[in-house]
């Protein structure tokens, strides 16, 4: 717990960027904490790992994220049925305001020697992400992968499974 702590200290004012999943857990319990452990794309979280996220994210003064990673939040917000999905919807372009995007071109990320096994929105997070912020991730290969080329990850699995998050 205390590597934890040295981390979200450490990142506190340069930021914290989520990773998929992450965000998405955090627009369904927003909206409806009971729908966190319903919808299928976020079943394995409960509403006490809502809570825990929320904690974490409110350390950072800076919220980071790429075009790939809202794409793909936007896309799986669409699987909720009305009205969960037209909240979502709303508090994801309210957040688009307090949340710093950084483009990266598709083409460049494409170049990257570990394109083919981790795909576009891995490959921005590492190019972005590499001595910058602190990553957010439930993704245990990206996770591994990020933290043995020298990026400051949590994988939130391992809080999940080991830690009870204390402001």
């Amino acid at each position: 717990m205390n590597e934890l702590n040295k981390l979200l200290q450490h990142y506190k004012r340069k930021g914290l960027l989520i990773d998929t999943n992450i965000m998405l857990v955090l627009f369904v319990g927003r909206v409806n904490r009971q729908r966190i452990s319903e919808f299928n794309r976020t079943e394995k979280y409960t509403a006490k790992d809502y809570d825990t996220l929320v904690k974490i994210t409110k350390k950072f003064v800076k919220i980071v994220t790429t075009p790939n990673i809202l794409t793909e939040v936007n896309s799986l917000i669409n699987q909720l049925k009305d009205p969960e999905r037209s909240q979502c919807l709303k508090l994801f372009s309210q957040l688009l305001s307090r949340i710093d995007e950084f483009y990266l071109e598709s083409k460049q990320i494409s170049e990257m020697e570990k394109f083919a096994k981790f795909g576009l929105t891995d490959c921005g997070i590492l190019d972005l992400a590499k001595d910058r912020y602190l990553v957010l991730t439930d993704d245990f290969k990206l996770a591994n992968y990020l933290q043995s080329v020298g990026v400051d990850t949590i994988n939130f699995a391992n809080i999940q499974q080991f830690y009870y998050f204390k402001p």
